[in-house]
């Protein structure tokens, strides 16, 4: 049976870096360092010019390790991490500001790496992201949640301070289908005053002001079954021409 470690390590050998900075003896100093390390094949260095990101594009690495100090940074992430789908993208010189964590993130970065970072931290960067794990300091990956956090709370929406009750939600359905108060109290069988009162509850709890809201907040959120939708009876029906108990 294999060792893990050498599995690892067999993982690594085939890992494919190119590295990007426009500082080129920065450049040509980490190109130099990586590429005594064993378990990299170091297969290219260059600057953020067009005909280097061409050349990314044609190898498409396993893993590309660029400069973010520079503004270019970004958008060489976004491009590789948009058409090189497979390839992961480190980001080193990594300021932990929460605007430039941000920016990262939406760039498709998968590691960082802070401007005091070490080489050592460079390599284990390439080897989580080739796990298909994050690596970076705590407190980036606080930011990073926190952010995350934001979005899903501006995704969702405002949310509902109370459940709506099954009546409440059976009337906000025949509200959404274009019935009045009179044809929902007849359609249910209770009085014009009940009907006003539960959608007066509703507005309050959905947090709106307009049945038409409260409606369209329920079909986004809580679709009416249909089978209940089916069991109540539609204008011109029958039931709606009777008299019913008010």
């Amino acid at each position: 049976m294999r060792n893990s470690s050498v599995d690892a390590q067999t993982m690594m050998q085939k890992a494919r870096v190119f590295l990007l900075s426009d500082v080129r003896l920065y450049r040509e100093g980490l190109l130099w360092s990586l590429s005594r390390q064993a378990t990299f094949e170091m297969i290219g260095a260059g600057d953020f010019s067009r005909r280097t990101m061409a050349t990314v594009l044609e190898l498409a690495p396993d893993v590309i390790i660029l400069d973010v100090g520079v503004a270019e940074g970004f958008e060489a992430a976004k491009t590789l991490s948009s058409r090189l789908l497979n390839s992961k993208v480190i980001a080193f010189a990594v300021s932990e500001v929460d605007h430039v964590v941000v920016a990262c993130a939406e760039a498709g970065i998968a590691g960082y790496v802070a401007p005091d970072g070490s080489e050592e931290d460079l390599i284990r960067a390439v080897e989580f992201a080739l796990r298909g794990e994050l690596y970076c300091s705590p407190r980036i990956a606080g930011l990073l949640f926190r952010q995350i956090s934001a979005l899903s709370s501006r995704l969702a929406g405002p949310s509902e301070p109370e459940s709506l009750s099954r009546r409440e939600r059976q009337i906000l359905g025949l509200v959404g289908e274009g019935m009045s108060n009179k044809e929902i109290g007849r359609a249910l069988r209770i009085s014009d005053a009940t009907v006003k009162n539960h959608v007066h509850n509703i507005l309050e709890k959905l947090q709106v002001h307009r049945r038409g809201e409260a409606a369209a907040r329920l079909r986004s959120a809580h679709p009416l079954p249909q089978a209940m939708i089916r069991a109540l009876p539609r204008r011109g029906s029958p039931a709606l021409s009777r008299g019913g108990s008010g």
